[in-house]
């Protein structure tokens, strides 16, 4: 046996068989947020750092919120349009200099500004980043790669919360200016390591019988399985705006919601990897189906929290659900999408969380305050549930939910590409084999 083959043997089957741009980007992301030290000491800079009221504080973070909802959709139409690296280094290198100017600006507008410009360029690279894995990496293994990526994202953000407790103690601006740096490092290693693989538009091979796609908003199923998305976003949202508002409430001090909150992303690291490849077998809109009630009905069970582990533990059943949906979401669009399209698909896909992030703290604290914890919690169980039914019967419909377009066409499912004229009902099982 030679030493090759010895490897592959010896490399878990989580990581198998994907290209080595994939890990490229996958390190890009790592470093990213693992370099993200301003995000976990934003609120604070602007309340402890400079001084002012959370009230007016706030308007300046929802500009961030308001730069992403723009950002993820320019992002998108620019990977299409002038590439798929081109626009992640120029987002990267955007949002170097934004983020490092919002840590030294004192004026106000000019806080306001770079709030925005961080907003826009944070997203914007998403799409991007999205439409090249899609364009690396097969379709049966899209929903393991995405997985994979956002175990990255997610063990990046929890080392920089960690690294920037221990920095903010020399100063809010060396937080932002580190995160600028290390930013600007994820830019450079995407410029010189990951290739551009934007389909050359004039390539596509002729087709007299086929139209060409039309603007992403005229998918009318696509639209709709974004709308379930956001719905399942704002679920997910009031994770991190109305829950700490009711644990306080009821007495638990801040650190303690802190521990709770702590509970997500140490789950999501241990569990994103075993969980995908547990439900690799399975159909994705069974998946995105349980994701829904996992999601809707591990928040609705707050109603019955009190103590700081009755909260931990709904924590552990909605985060079951983000774990499945995240991957799953992200393949079900990179796989709807025409080749020449993936980077504005994703970016309306990425629209959706934007918009619930903007959305999501308004809406639930309306809810908790004119209604209460009860109504919220129940609401969430019955929006998140709606959002795991209509993801799961858009895309289930694989004749209606697919591209066909020219050449071969994967359902989503895994099975062998098969030509357009074969896109009806029975087109093989329904199985990912190790796609997860």
């Amino acid at each position: 046996m030679n030493g090759t083959a010895g490897s592959r043997l010896r490399a878990p089957a989580a990581v198998r068989g994907l290209p080595a741009a994939f890990w490229w980007i996958w390190l890009s992301v790592l470093v990213n947020w693992i370099g993200g030290f301003a995000g976990p000491m934003l609120a604070l800079s602007l309340t402890a750092g400079r001084g002012w009221s959370a009230s007016y504080a706030g308007l300046f973070l929802s500009l961030v919120g308001i730069g992403g909802i723009l950002g993820t959709f320019l992002g998108g139409a620019l990977a299409d349009r002038i590439g798929r690296r081109t626009t992640m280094f120029a987002a990267h290198l955007w949002t170097a200099v934004s983020i490092s100017l919002l840590g030294v600006s004192g004026e106000p507008w000019a806080v306001a500004a770079s709030a925005l410009a961080v907003g826009l360029g944070a997203t914007a690279v998403r799409p991007a980043m999205q439409a090249s894995l899609t364009d690396l990496v097969p379709p049966q293994d899209r929903r393991r790669a995405f997985a994979l990526n956002y175990w990255a994202l997610n063990a990046g953000g929890a080392i920089a919360a960690v690294l920037a407790g221990l920095m903010v103690v020399h100063g809010y601006a060396l937080i932002f200016l580190a995160d600028g740096v290390t930013t600007l490092l994820c830019g450079l290693l995407v410029l010189a390591k990951v290739p551009e693989t934007r389909p050359d538009p004039t390539a596509r091979p002729a087709a007299p019988a086929e139209p060409k796609p039309g603007p992403v908003h005229r998918d009318g199923p696509f639209m709709l399985f974004v709308l379930m998305t956001a719905l399942f976003a704002v679920v997910f949202k009031q994770g991190t705006s109305t829950l700490p508002v009711v644990m306080t409430r009821e007495g638990h001090s801040p650190a303690m919601y802190s521990l709770v909150s702590a509970a997500n992303g140490l789950l999501v690291v241990a569990l994103q990897i075993p969980l995908t490849r547990l439900v690799g077998g399975r159909s994705r809109p069974m998946v995105l189906l349980v994701a829904g009630l996992l999601l809707g009905w591990g928040f609705g069970l707050t109603v019955l929290a009190d103590s700081v582990a009755a909260y931990a533990s709904t924590v552990l059943v909605w985060t079951l659900g983000e774990i499945l949906q995240a991957p799953a979401g992200i393949a079900v669009t990179a796989d709807r999408a025409p080749a020449d399209m993936r980077g504005r698909y994703q970016g309306m896909y990425g629209g959706a969380w934007s918009a619930a992030a903007f959305v999501a703290p308004a809406g639930g604290g309306w809810v908790l305050d004119h209604w209460g914890a009860t109504t919220l919690w129940t609401l969430c169980a019955v929006l998140a549930t709606t959002a795991g039914a209509g993801c799961a019967l858009v895309t289930a419909r694989a004749k209606d939910f697919h591209t066909g377009r020219p050449g071969p066409v994967w359902d989503g499912n895994g099975t062998p590409p098969v030509p357009p004229a074969s896109s009806g009902p029975g087109r093989g099982t329904p199985t990912e084999g190790n796609a997860s």
